[in-house]
């Protein structure tokens, strides 16, 4: 993350504000079926690492969502917060969170074997499957 960038934001209501220490500008969109029932559509998510801090805590409630990572969002409002690697505290957070999207770009799709064919983006981007996506974090971690 050489370009990472310290971003500040918060839910819709305040309760939960938010400091992401290295947020990578490279944005994703992942069309699983999970993001998708989570947000409604496909969800754009930046890298956030696991520098990431909260305040108003006592407002975010967590979904295990499976065996290797969480989803937080707002008591309150409901705005989805992250999506939380569970082994690494790795956040990938929504980009709507963040007040300044000027220095943000759409660089990838996941999962895009699962993204419906009633919608598609016209910015050039690369595309992983699941299972490349899976291979590359499993190598990652080598």
């Amino acid at each position: 993350m050489s370009d990472a960038v310290e971003a500040k934001g918060s839910c819709l209501c305040g309760a939960v504000r938010v400091t992401a220490k290295a947020l990578d500008p490279k944005v994703g969109a992942c069309h699983c079926k999970t993001c998708r029932t989570w947000t409604g559509g496909p969800f754009f998510a930046a890298d956030c690492g696991s520098g990431v801090t909260f305040e108003g805590g006592d407002n975010i409630a967590i979904f295990s969502s499976s065996d290797w990572a969480e989803r937080g969002f707002c008591r309150t409002c409901g705005t989805h917060l992250f999506y939380r690697l569970k082994e690494s505290q790795q956040h990938f957070m929504p980009v709507g969170l963040f007040t300044d999207s000027d220095l943000l770009v759409f660089d990838h799709q996941v999962f895009i074997e699962e993204k419906p064919e009633f919608y598609r983006f016209a910015n050039d981007t690369n595309d992983m499957t699941g299972a490349e996506l899976f291979a590359q974090v499993s190598a990652d971690q080598s």
